[in-house]
């Protein structure tokens, strides 16, 4: 199974394909694992397992999500699978979440055969599906979010036309800031740190050209060649330095993996 590019691969073994198709945006198949339990590809390369998806997902929501005082109002980029909106559900005083998925085809493979990465999400009222471009659902005059969610698919090297290719730009972020509350965060996995630290360097960039405080993270996601990276950014919030205390059990975040990932050094 590719995971990132032509880069980095795993063998894992396959008990069963249990889901294949072809939308207009991308290809999407579900396997059955023997080491990660059920995985989903789109366009061949890996994008969760049922074995580690708690630690990418926990990882991307909560270290912003519970840095903002008080959670109100999420908007998530993508993120077809379910997993992000199954934890900012978990939030007692969330009130609406905006999802923006391009591929509909992603959420109902997802919710067929991947149903515990979304526990009923999808279902919950205060969750708005809106399946469409993100590009342009930004443009538009909106009540601001605390927390903005971008888990959209890497830009892979050597192949045009990516999907999430127009997420990844300082006028997509301009559109982002103009939704952003003044205590609120930005947020968008950042590819593998050990193999592709540029993806980081890129992104911090364009977050630096906009946002006037932005920062980086990472967490240990086995499935993604070891490690996630994530990117941050405000227009004056600080994450906090320590865990706080949650309303909701953790499965992967902790005081150790909290201060580690914030703290671990950079690879160049």
């Amino acid at each position: 199974m590719p995971i990132r590019g032509d880069k980095l691969s795993m063998n894992v073994r396959v008990n069963e394909h249990l889901h294949h198709s072809v939308t207009e945006f991308q290809t999407i198949d579900i396997y059955d694992t023997e080491v990660f339990g059920r995985a989903l590809l789109l366009d061949g390369h890996i994008q969760l397992t049922e074995m580690d998806e708690r630690a990418y997902h926990e990882s991307l929501v909560h270290v912003c999500g519970l840095s903002v005082p008080s959670l109100k109002r999420a908007l998530v980029i993508g993120g077809g699978d379910g997993g992000v909106i199954r934890e900012l559900c978990r939030y007692p005083g969330i009130e609406r979440i905006d999802m923006v998925e391009i591929d509909a085809g992603v959420v109902t493979a997802c919710r067929e055969h991947l149903p515990t990465v979304s526990a009923g999400a999808f279902d919950d009222p205060r969750v708005h599906l809106h399946v469409g471009d993100a590009f342009e659902f930004v443009k538009q005059e909106l009540e601001p979010y605390q927390l903005i969610v971008s888990d959209s698919t890497d830009v892979y090297e050597g192949e045009e036309g990516n999907l999430s290719e127009m997420l990844f730009t300082s006028t997509f972020y301009a559109d982002v800031k103009r939704l952003l509350s003044p205590e609120g965060f930005v947020v968008t996995q950042a590819d593998n740190l050990v193999f592709c630290p540029y993806s980081l360097e890129e992104i911090r960039g364009q977050f630096d050209a906009v946002f006037p405080l932005t920062g980086w993270y990472q967490a240990v996601v086995p499935s993604f060649g070891g490690f996630s990276g994530y990117c941050w950014a405000s227009l004056g919030a600080k994450v906090l330095p320590e865990l706080p205390s949650a309303p909701f059990e953790l499965a992967s975040l902790n005081e150790v993996t909290w201060r580690w990932g914030q703290t671990a050094l950079a690879f160049s």
